[in-house]
């Protein structure tokens, strides 16, 4: 009786390292196929939106900042925000870093084209979500850095009042023509 339990036990254990066994080769195959999509985005190829119906928000990730890096903000900004809605506390920030890195280059191009009255609302968005990202993670020293860059190119105007309306307009369109350049943050 004891030896036919042993035995039984035996095929019961081996049945369970064989069943895990599977389940880790089809996770890697996973990963291996997101890889795979990850590796097409960062050589310059697109990705369809077929192939991201199950792919990981990682994937996502990675074909946003494709779609910026493209100047296609539209698409770029509708994964970023479906990304919002579906992603945990840590890659809550990182998605909120990327969407501030979309506005801050939008910005950085639409000031460099001469258009600072377009630039500076896009330049409050980039200021908005690296704040949020660092709500996040306290400690994420690249949406620190950018967020620098963003206030260096249009400072903290509600801190900066005097009481006169005309005064305060003045003020705020000096500050921004007196930066020397532009510069360059991490996006």
């Amino acid at each position: 009786m004891i030896r036919k339990l042993k035995h039984w036990l035996l095929w019961a254990t081996l049945a369970i390292a064989l069943l895990v066994t599977l389940t880790q080769l089809l996770q890697l195959y996973g990963l291996a196929g997101q890889n795979r999509l990850i590796g097409q985005l960062l050589a310059g190829k697109d990705v369809g939106a077929d192939d991201l119906a199950t792919s990981a928000p990682e994937v996502r990730m990675a074909r946003a900042v494709y779609l910026s890096r493209h100047q296609r903000y539209d698409e770029a900004l509708a994964t970023l925000n479906l990304l919002l809605q579906q992603s945990g506390a840590v890659a809550q920030a990182q998605t909120r870093y990327n969407l501030g890195n979309l506005y801050l280059r939008q910005a950085m191009e639409k000031a460099q084209a001469g258009n600072i009255n377009e630039a500076m609302p896009l330049l409050g968005l980039a200021k908005q979500a690296y704040r949020e990202a660092l709500m996040l993670d306290s400690n994420f020293w690249d949406a620190k850095y950018n967020l620098e860059v963003a206030m260096r190119l249009l400072p903290e105007m509600d801190r900066i009042t005097s009481g006169d309306e005309q005064d305060d307009l003045n003020q705020k369109t000096q500050l921004w023509t007196t930066l020397p350049g532009f510069p360059r943050g991490l996006p």
